[in-house]
């Protein structure tokens, strides 16, 4: 399912919307959390629904917003 966030709440954990106007509390799915992909509100993201209860998701796609590129010119520094 589509949705946007349109909510951020404690613990890794968002409120969601889907383009059907039903309403979510979604965390992030591990790769997400590993790759260190943030979502704010407003970013249009995919979800998967448990089967168990329709109330709570998984995001495991954020997609790209125009006029966003790359996080920036980060600094790299040496690692050990």
């Amino acid at each position: 399912m589509e949705g946007e966030i349109n909510e951020i709440l404690p613990d890794g954990r968002f409120g969601v919307t889907l383009d059907n106007e039903h309403r979510l509390i979604c965390y992030t799915a591990g790769k997400m959390r590993r790759y260190r992909i943030r979502s704010v509100v407003g970013d249009r993201v995919h979800v998967e629904l448990t089967p168990y209860d329709l109330t709570k998701g998984r995001i495991v796609f954020r997609e790209r917003t125009l006029g966003q590129g790359p996080a920036g010119a980060r600094k790299r520094g040496y690692r050990r």
